[in-house]
């Protein structure tokens, strides 16, 4: 079963990211140590699609390193 877009918001909101806005239902994430910005489209309550779910786990080990 798919994880919802908010579950991953709150994942990129643990290890500090930042969300910036963005225009609708976009979202930029910021962080000072990671090179690229995660960008999460979709309401929260809707499933995440794989590509959402591989992008907030690669920045998430970028952080961790």
């Amino acid at each position: 079963m798919p994880r919802k877009i908010r579950q991953l918001i709150a994942d990129l909101e643990k290890v500090g990211f930042v969300n910036r806005g963005g225009k609708g239902s976009h979202r930029n994430f910021l962080h000072p140590t990671c090179p690229y910005v995660i960008r999460i489209s979709g309401n929260p309550g809707a499933d995440a699609l794989p590509y959402q779910e591989k992008d907030v786990k690669r920045a998430l080990k970028e952080v961790s390193q």
